[in-house]
């Protein structure tokens, strides 16, 4: 029975963090800018639409597994409410950042399907935060937190470039 409630704890913060943090970045921001607005590509529009799509297609799945993953750890992204062990499963296996790349991913999405260069320039400055974000907070507190098992993950498992096969290591807890 705990562990049931503390699995829909985990659920309802990572639903609860999506909406507000992803949400808000990939989703608000972006129309409060660009108010969705189609730019009218031309003959190019055959070329340009299909990759904007796959762009934000493969980001909001990426982000959506990402998140669950941190349910499935009963914890959520928040820093508020972390898991209690690293989540080094699925697409973690790969990058070490998925869920910035998937917000970034929908973001540029967004800039190529309605050419606005607000959008890029805003897109330009969430990188900017996000790397400053990882490297000044989140980084620091994940070494202190889950020490030697972050720093070999962190050493075999890129932050921002996917490797092409999974990292093989694992959670020491057996997460």
């Amino acid at each position: 029975m705990i562990r049931r409630a503390a699995q829909a704890r985990a659920w309802v913060g990572t639903i609860v963090f999506l909406v507000l943090a992803p949400g808000i970045v990939a989703g608000l921001i972006p129309w409060l800018i660009s108010r969705w607005q189609w730019h009218e590509w031309g003959a190019a529009v055959w070329v340009i639409v299909p990759i904007a799509w796959i762009l934000i297609a493969a980001g909001v799945a990426f982000l959506l597994h990402a998140f669950a993953l941190f349910a499935l750890h009963q914890g959520t992204p928040a820093p508020v409410a972390p898991t209690e062990s690293l989540v080094v499963t699925g697409v973690y296996r790969f990058v070490r950042n998925p869920m910035y790349l998937a917000v970034l991913a929908i973001i540029l999405g967004q800039v190529l399907l309605f050419g606005d260069g607000w959008l890029l320039l805003y897109a330009a400055v969430v990188l900017i935060a996000v790397v400053a974000f990882v490297k000044g907070y989140e980084e620091p507190t994940l070494t202190r937190t889950y020490g030697e098992h972050y720093l070999e993950y962190r050493r075999n498992v890129p932050g921002w470039w996917p490797r092409l096969t999974p990292w093989r290591g694992g959670n020491p807890a057996g997460a």
